[in-house]
């Protein structure tokens, strides 16, 4: 009864999800809840299915099987995208030429097609701010993106996730190619943003390294969901065991 009340409280549901490209299975019957405050990653070696997941739950794919719920309703019926936030791959890999400042580049998160010409308005001038303020790039707000190191773009596209103040932040390898140092102020930023303005962060790595103090919740995947649980367990778990003594041999069946 718990377990039922508990998955209907859920923000993200998972249930039975099957996924193939062609005849290759990517994804096997994963299930799994995602609730309002946790600060989740989802693991895995590459191949293991995570990104295909993470599109899977945004509705950019369909599965073969199973069901997406988000914030209670089915993914073919949600339509509040404003209240999540994405930061795909590779997202801070474009044109170093493009003249946009971090501002700007900010502040297209709240343009549509509809109104892309127009002007901000103070209550949009106020979220630029507060979303640039809150990754810790308020002094560089008119910098050119192009000019900006890797680590602060990646903030410039936090804050564009951000923008629009949502309930769940997703974000795809995030950390690829950053160094340790970045790295650490990058998890201090999304700490705050899971303590302070309460959003839901799901982050995809391949990088066991990243489970740090910040994040409280794994789920580890191998095309199968092989954990799911407190961070504090899997350090525990043979699961992790298994990690890193086969890397992508990875097999288990601990959940």
């Amino acid at each position: 009864m718990d377990s039922a009340v508990n998955n209907a409280k859920a923000l993200i549901r998972v249930e039975g999800v099957t996924f193939s490209y062609g005849i290759d299975p990517v994804l096997v019957d994963v299930s799994f809840s995602i609730h309002e405050g946790d600060f989740l990653a989802i693991l895995g070696p590459n191949g293991s299915g995570k990104t295909t997941l993470l599109k899977v739950i945004l509705g950019l794919l369909k599965p073969a099987q199973g069901r997406v719920f988000l914030m209670g309703k089915s993914i073919d019926k949600f339509v509040d995208w404003q209240k999540i936030g994405y930061v795909p791959q590779k997202a801070t890999h474009f044109d170093p030429l493009f003249p946009a400042s971090a501002r700007e580049a900010v502040a297209m998160a709240l343009m549509s097609s509809a109104k892309f010409l127009h002007r901000m308005d103070k209550k949009e001038d106020a979220l630029i701010s507060h979303a640039l303020e809150l990754v810790g790039m308020a002094d560089f707000a008119g910098r050119r993106i192009g000019e900006l190191s890797g680590g602060q773009q990646q903030r410039v596209f936090i804050a564009r996730a951000i923008v629009q103040q949502p309930r769940i932040l997703f974000l795809d390898e995030p950390t690829t190619g950053v160094d340790a140092e970045t790295q650490d102020y990058f998890y201090e930023t999304l700490d705050g943003l899971n303590k302070n303005e309460g959003i839901t962060i799901v982050q995809v790595t391949h990088d066991i390294g990243i489970v740090n103090k910040h994040i409280h919740q794994v789920a580890c995947l191998n095309q199968r969901l092989v954990y799911h649980g407190s961070h504090e367990e899997f350090c525990r778990s043979d699961t992790l065991k298994n990690m890193l003594a086969g890397g992508h041999h990875l097999i288990s069946h601990q959940h």
